[in-house]
């Protein structure tokens, strides 16, 4: 109730008692710890903007709060169904980045030849270089991304993908 009427210790409090069961719970669900610290970073987002409708007559605050770890895991679940039947009707293969490939685009990035980099960049499409920009420069999420170039999150995965082979093509073709 206190955190309900704005104290921010009650808060902290209350996300450093519960942080790690959420974790856990999205983790035993989804199975990859980057997507588990997502939805739960998701989750407390919406504590924070919705703890003031917190009503303790209606049960505890933890229930409150897997409830709504429960419809982020929901929400996010119903996102990648339809993002993979949107893949299969496109025909588009499921891109998967590995951390090694993002580990390349560093390593070039900080290579003295940045000059190289951001010409080749230049090369593809505009539509690949605002993904990659987005996605690998800026670390942004995909669906922030695919809501700002108004596309789908399996859209611009797939132009991150391609762009990042294209670059890779090209940088050993010029090596």
């Amino acid at each position: 109730m206190a955190a309900a009427r704005g104290e921010q210790a009650a808060f902290e409090a209350f996300y450093r008692r519960w942080l790690p069961q959420v974790v856990g719970f999205h983790l035993r669900r989804v199975g990859v710890p980057e997507v588990a610290f997502d939805l739960t970073a998701e989750t407390f987002a919406a504590v924070v903007s919705g703890c003031g409708r917190f009503d303790p007559e209606r049960g505890p605050a933890a229930g409150w709060l897997f409830a709504i770890a429960e419809h982020k895991l929901a929400d996010s679940l119903r996102r990648a169904r339809v993002e993979s039947s949107a893949r299969t009707r496109l025909g588009l293969e499921r891109v998967i980045l590995e951390d090694a490939d993002l580990a390349r685009v560093d390593d070039l990035a900080s290579l003295a030849d940045r000059e190289r980099l951001m010409l080749l960049l230049g090369e593809l499409s505009a539509e690949q270089q605002a993904a990659i920009s987005a996605r690998v420069l800026d670390e942004r999420p995909y669906e922030a991304i695919a809501r700002e170039l108004s596309c789908s999150e399996a859209v611009v995965r797939q132009r991150v993908h391609r762009g990042l082979r294209r670059l890779r093509k090209r940088l050993e073709e010029t090596a």
